[in-house]
């Protein structure tokens, strides 16, 4: 299979996208993804309990003490959705890897990566550091 393929640059702009929302989820909750021990403390949280009952207000019925650890909640949350993301682009790559080979899995994740830093993103802020990955002994 040749990287031009359709079904390649499906998979490249899949990945692509998936590292760019990984990579600003990474930003925007001050989480270093190109720092392994990071990476790991992340993957190592509980995950967090659904919400049982809604709490929700407005500042008009009062009660500001819900409104103040929303915040904490929806971070949280981001959390959570960066670890789903982090394990389903870790799902996509071995997917890719079994299905297509090793030297057309380095060219898609090298493309993307290239989209992102395009993009400014800078190498490794979504996770993946290229060297250590295909270079790993």
């Amino acid at each position: 299979m040749q990287i031009n393929d359709d079904q390649a640059q499906r998979l490249r702009a899949s990945l692509e996208s998936l590292s760019e929302r990984i990579g600003r989820l990474a930003i925007g909750l001050g989480i270093k993804l190109d720092d392994q021990r990071a990476v790991q403390k992340l993957m190592a949280q509980p995950q967090i309990p659904p919400i049982e009952k809604e709490r929700r207000s407005t500042p008009a019925e009062g009660d500001i003490s819900i409104l103040s650890t929303s915040g904490e909640r929806r971070a949280a949350h981001l959390r959570e959705e960066l670890r789903g993301l982090l394990v389903l682009r870790y799902h996509l790559e071995t997917v890719i890897l079994n299905d297509n080979g090793l030297k057309v899995t380095q060219q898609i994740i090298e493309q993307a990566e290239q989209h992102l830093i395009h993009k400014g993103f800078k190498p490794g802020a979504n996770g993946l550091d290229l060297d250590n990955f295909f270079n790993a002994k």
